[in-house]
């Protein structure tokens, strides 16, 4: 079973379609015991860090999402969460990665948010990548990014380098929209949804 969890970004609706493109059912939830069986969790996002984490704990997702164990995708927003501490708002996020999210900096030339396609430079390999061609494009949109770190795996230009995909365990993101960019995206979440735990087990 494929949950999306549901925290309030905007980008859910267009996920599911992407995944019933594929074949594939998924559910979205708010439920902590349906997210726990899935086989695979989706977190998503378009929005504020705040309102996300908020809408987690009210719910009672926070330490559920902390303890999965099966594989786990963050989208835009929903990757970001997975760090430390985001500017947006200055909240304290999953802490799942030692990091912070910073706003982009203001650069001559580039407007912000980040909002269209760009390339992502693969630096390491990865398997939600597999059979993604080095600066391919896909579809950005936001104002916020991760500094490139240990986890990194791609990453994006757009006046200064970020974090275009992170792995960190059991925990994928990208900082696009798999969703959003086409025949890769699709490429991308079909990568996502063959991981296995025994792969994992073995990272």
């Amino acid at each position: 079973m494929i949950t999306i969890v549901d925290s309030g970004g905007s980008n859910i609706a267009s996920i599911k379609f992407m995944l019933e493109r594929l074949g594939l059912k998924a559910e979205f939830s708010r439920d902590a015991e349906v997210i726990k069986k899935s086989s695979h969790v989706i977190l998503p996002g378009v929005g504020s860090a705040a309102v996300a984490i908020g809408c987690l704990k009210k719910h009672g997702l926070f330490d559920v999402l902390r303890s999965l164990t099966q594989p786990v995708l963050g989208i835009c927003l929903g990757m970001q969460l997975f760090f430390d501490f985001s500017e947006e708002g200055g909240v304290a996020c999953l802490g799942l990665i030692s990091g912070r999210v910073k706003k982009i900096s203001k650069r001559d030339g580039l407007s912000i948010p980040h909002m269209g396609w760009n390339t992502v430079k693969l630096i390491k390999a990865n398997p939600i990548m597999n059979n993604i061609a080095d600066n391919s494009y896909v579809y950005f949109t936001h104002s916020y990014a991760v500094q490139v770190n240990e986890h990194t795996f791609a990453v994006t230009d757009y006046g200064e380098e970020f974090s275009a995909v992170i792995q960190y365990k059991n925990f994928f993101g990208t900082q696009f929209h798999p969703e959003r960019s086409g025949e890769i995206g699709m490429t991308i979440l079909k990568n996502f949804l063959r991981l296995q735990n025994d792969y994992l087990s073995s990272y």
